[in-house]
């Protein structure tokens, strides 16, 4: 089966060809500080490497979040855009299990995994990865004070994991990784393209300074 896998959660996107649980190309890209969109050009060139043509996808995944809104936002346009044009099941995973798989060495163990909510808080989850490499979730993903991050993970005795978070093994949920998450990924029913948007975990920053500016809910606009 091959799959296409696009990630964007944080402000490192990637993308990724699988055959099977075989990765066949990857690419990596900057999500902010560009002058253009990164990440579709990414997809057209991991295809290329792989040599593989949109026709030839039997399934899209996407990381499902939580994390930065404006990258995930981009990263499931681009999903649900190639699903629908290849005619192939869309399936969101965990971005914060994409992270656990993204762990080098990837070992056995308890992970919490750590993904910036911004305004001082991470959104996490504890994972599990067992002798035979299979990743399990332990819990619900949850947003905490980023200062309790470190605290949660000794309390479950599990390694802290994630980007940007001080005190934690520096890792960025990376597409490729979703060939160790194989067996995850299997279980997870297809989308709804017509319905299904990302775990944003909050709204967007600009929706908030807008709601905060006019005293009411940009919804009920």
């Amino acid at each position: 089966m091959i799959t296409l896998v696009l990630e964007a959660s944080t402000y490192a996107g990637s993308a990724a060809v699988l055959d099977g649980a075989r990765l066949i190309a990857d690419r990596s890209v900057a999500m902010r500080g560009r002058e253009h969109e990164a990440l579709m050009p990414a997809v057209a060139d991991v295809l290329t490497a792989a040599g593989i043509g949109p026709g030839a996808i039997d399934r899209v995944v996407c990381g499902a979040g939580p994390g930065s809104f404006t990258s995930l936002r981009i990263a499931a346009a681009i999903a649900k855009g190639i699903a629908l044009a290849a005619v192939s099941p869309l399936v969101p995973v965990s971005s914060l299990a994409l992270v656990v798989a993204s762990r080098e060495p990837f070992a056995s163990g308890r992970y919490l995994a750590a993904i910036d909510a911004l305004r001082g808080e991470h959104y996490v989850a504890l994972f599990e990865v067992d002798e035979e490499s299979q990743v399990r979730a332990l819990g619900p993903e949850v947003r905490v004070p980023s200062t309790d991050v470190l605290d949660l993970a000794a309390a479950h005795d599990a390694v802290a994991v994630g980007p940007g978070r001080e005190g934690a093994a520096h890792v960025d949920p990376r597409a490729a990784a979703a060939a160790r998450l194989s067996a995850l990924v299997d279980e997870t029913p297809a989308a709804d393209l017509a319905g299904w948007e990302p775990a944003y975990g909050r709204l967007a920053e600009a929706q908030v300074k807008w709601e905060a500016a006019h005293g009411r809910s940009l919804e009920s606009v």
